[in-house]
């Protein structure tokens, strides 16, 4: 438990300059303002945007109780992985959910998308020892995800997309990168839930998310309601 509230303490610092904020104010669909200090005082459809979490903190990812504090085992059931499978770990950082989703698609693809280079070190470090041939580690940057078009048919993002600067080109991103068919699969922790011992910016309501993906061409499919503190909701596109 203590850990999670450590998370605060591990994010990076890096507000936007004032050259910045007038650049993408002009004809943007953000917001700039001050707000709360976790946040970088830009805002997107009434949410404050968060600090991204640094690869200092890689050490809270791989924490030995994360299975009994997020179930993520049962995470990965929900989505039905396929043997034949693409799958992206967007903001994968030390690359837990991407060493665990790896064998069970043995025939398909693994993309690891992540904006710190340290991050990805990590991966390939670890993957020296797993040799999981069919993991693709990619270097995403604020607004794209730098995927394959029309290639992947899941994507996965754990306690991430609250930290994205740029969400509505992320979303474009992912958008051309997913199959006709495929699935976003969006976990954050709950907002709508005070027990959840996470600082507010880094926790979504089902609301909000819904709102921010409809306005970049999604639907909610569903929200899986079976994990202890975070929303575990499907989109796909309209």
């Amino acid at each position: 438990m203590k850990a999670l509230f450590g998370l605060c303490l591990l994010m990076l610092i890096s507000p936007l300059t004032e050259v910045q904020a007038q650049s993408d104010s002009q004809n943007s669909p953000y917001e700039f303002k001050n707000g709360d200090p976790s946040g970088i005082g830009k805002w997107y459809k009434g949410r404050e945007i968060s600090h991204v979490m640094g690869y200092q903190g890689m050490a809270w990812l791989e924490r030995s109780d994360r299975e009994q504090e997020e179930e993520t085992s049962q995470l990965l059931k929900n989505m039905n992985l396929q043997p034949t499978d693409a799958v992206a770990d967007i903001g994968a950082g030390s690359g837990y959910h991407v060493f665990k989703i790896a064998p069970k698609v043995s025939e398909g693809v693994v993309y690891a998308v992540d904006i710190q280079p340290e991050m990805l070190e990590a991966m390939k470090e670890k993957n020296e020892k797993a040799k999981q041939d069919h993991i693709q580690f990619i270097k995403g940057s604020e607004q794209k995800a730098n995927l394959p078009e029309n290639s992947v048919d899941k994507i996965l993002m754990v306690d991430v997309y609250h930290e994205f600067a740029y969400p509505v080109e992320m979303l474009a991103s992912m958008k051309t990168a997913l199959k006709a068919d495929g699935k976003i699969y969006l976990i954050e922790y709950r907002a709508e839930d005070p027990t959840v011992p996470i600082k507010r910016l880094h926790k979504m309501s089902e609301a909000q998310a819904v709102k921010e993906f409809r306005a970049n061409g999604f639907q909610l499919i569903e929200n899986i309601d079976n994990l202890p503190w975070q929303h575990c909701m499907v989109f796909g596109v309209e």
